[in-house]
């Protein structure tokens, strides 16, 4: 039901993204191909820490409509995209078409929870906004699984470790049309958790307006 609710809401999503909405101009693409390590950019931040991924495997794990996918591929990377929604996945695709790039990734539909590759197959896995939609235990599970030895995982996720705004959250039954019915925000012990099988774990915050 939780994979079925994710996929439902992204065809909504996929629906309502049109096609001049998946082109990138080079501005914003440069701002991922030279990410600075002091940039206020969570997004930039994380293709700073991904660092040189030419000819490596990477997996963009909840890819969704290839919006890392891009910058990915442009870096150099083999460049696998995983998404449970295959409408997402089209776009994905039609994405990387309008760069001239369709050969450099390969897009599968599929769960999170049980990914379709060999272990220790892939050198570095991103996910950007995914875990918070996820079971972190059968997530972390697979990405070890599929990681080689001293793989490299990034994950850009939204943090709340306040217990009031979370009362507040569960109380009130508004729910904003762009959020999912399974999706919450995440704590620190919670991801902590989630990295218990890794052998090095650290995280930075960024802070958002009011957040």
């Amino acid at each position: 039901a939780w994979e079925e609710a994710e996929i439902e809401h992204s065809s909504v999503e996929a629906k309502h993204t049109p096609p001049e909405r998946l082109r990138m101009s080079e501005a914003n693409l440069n701002r991922y191909l030279h990410a600075p390590k002091d940039t206020p950019f969570p997004l930039e931040y994380a293709f700073h820490l991904i660092g040189n991924v030419r000819g490596k495997t990477v997996l963009d794990y909840g890819c969704g409509n290839g919006e890392n996918s891009l910058p990915l591929v442009k870096r150099g990377a083999r460049v696998i995209g995983l998404d449970v929604s295959g409408d997402l996945l089209s776009l994905a695709r039609q994405r990387l078409a309008l760069h001239g790039v369709a050969d450099r990734a390969t897009f599968m539909a599929a769960s999170a929870h049980d990914i379709p590759l060999p272990d220790c197959s892939i050198d570095a896995v991103m996910g950007i906004a995914i875990l918070h939609h996820l079971d972190l235990d059968l997530a972390a599970r697979e990405i070890l699984r599929v990681l080689k030895p001293g793989g490299l995982a990034i994950f850009q996720e939204p943090v709340r470790n306040s217990r009031l705004l979370k009362a507040i959250r569960a109380a009130i039954p508004y729910r904003d049309d762009e959020v999912s019915d399974y999706e919450r925000p995440l704590t620190d012990e919670e991801l902590r958790r989630f990295a218990r099988g890794f052998r090095d774990y650290q995280s930075r915050a960024f802070s958002l307006p009011f957040i």
